[in-house]
C-alpha cells in the first residue's frame, strides 16, 4: 500500500530534498507540496493525502496553525518537521492536533519509519524531545478539570495488563519497546494501545501520554 504524502515547506531546498530522497521508498509517493499553510489547505482540497509533513515557521500561516485547520476538518495526519529542538514547538503542535514532531535532520530510515507509524495511528516525537515534553506537561499540569476527573474515571475500565501498558506509554515507549518489557508479541501490544485509545476517547498515544501525566499516572509500572 502506497502512503501519499504532502510536504509543506517555505523551503524549496528542504521540499526538495525531502521529495528526492522519499521518492526512493517504494512505499511513498508525493502527491504534492506547498510554501505556506495557505497553500497547504488549498492544495489539500485537490490531492488525496494520507500524511503531510510539515514546517512549524512559515509565512502568512504556520505550521501549528496549519496544523490545528487540517485536523479539525478531517484532514491527513501531520508530522511537523522542524530543525528547532524547541519545546513550545512540540507542545503546540501536539495541541494543534499534529501525530508527530520530528527534526528535520531525522535520518531517512527514522522518517521512513515515523511516516509509515503515524499512516498506522501511532504517534511519533523526536528522542530528543520526548522526555522534556512529557517534564513540560507534568510541571504544568493545571488543578484537575471536570474533563480530567471523568477521564481518570475510565482508568478503571481497563484491565490490568491494560493499565500495565498505558504505563509505559506515559514513559514514552514504542510499541516494540512495550512488548519486550512485557514480553508479549508487538501486536498484541497494539492490540491492546487499540482498547485503551478506545476505552478512554483517545485520538492517539499523544493524547494518552498527555493524559497520564495529567492524572499523575506517570510510568508506574515496575518492570
Amino acid at each position: 500500500m502506497t502512503i501519499r504524502l504532502v510536504l509543506v515547506d517555505d523551503q524549496e531546498m528542504y521540499r526538495a530534498g525531502f521529495r528526492m530522497v522519499l521518492s526512493t521508498r517504494p512505499e511513498f509517493e508525493v502527491v504534492g507540496d506547498a510554501d505556506d499553510g495557505d497553500t497547504a489547505l488549498e492544495l489539500l482540497r485537490t490531492v488525496e493525502a494520507d500524511v503531510v509533513l510539515m514546517d512549524v515557521r512559515m509565512p502568512r500561516m504556520d505550521g501549528v496553525e496549519a496544523t490545528r485547520r487540517i485536523r479539525e476538518s478531517g484532514g491527513p495526519r501531520v508530522i511537523v518537521l522542524t530543525t528547532f529542538d524547541l519545546d513550545e514547538y512540540a507542545y503546540d503542535a501536539i495541541q494543534a492536533g499534529a501525530s508527530g514532531f520530528l527534526l528535520k535532520d531525522v535520518p531517512l530510515a527514522e522518517l521512513a519509519a515515523a511516516i509509515s507509524h503515524v499512516h498506522d495511528g501511532d504517534a511519533v516525537v523526536a528522542p530528543s524531545t520526548t522526555r522534556r515534553l512529557l517534564d513540560h506537561v507534568a510541571a504544568s499540569r493545571p488543578e484537575p478539570s471536570a474533563t480530567d476527573a471523568w477521564n481518570a474515571g475510565r482508568l478503571s475500565e481497563l484491565t490490568p495488563r491494560e493499565r500495565e501498558v498505558f504505563s509505559l506509554m506515559a514513559e514514552g515507549l514504542s510499541n516494540g519497546e512495550i512488548a519486550e518489557r512485557l514480553v508479549i508479541a508487538e501486536s498484541t501490544t497494539r492490540v491492546h494501545v487499540g482498547r485503551i485509545l478506545a476505552k478512554l476517547g483517545l485520538r492517539d498515544r499523544v493524547q494518552a501520554v498527555v493524559l497520564a501525566h495529567r492524572t499523575g499516572i506517570t510510568g508506574s509500572h515496575d518492570a
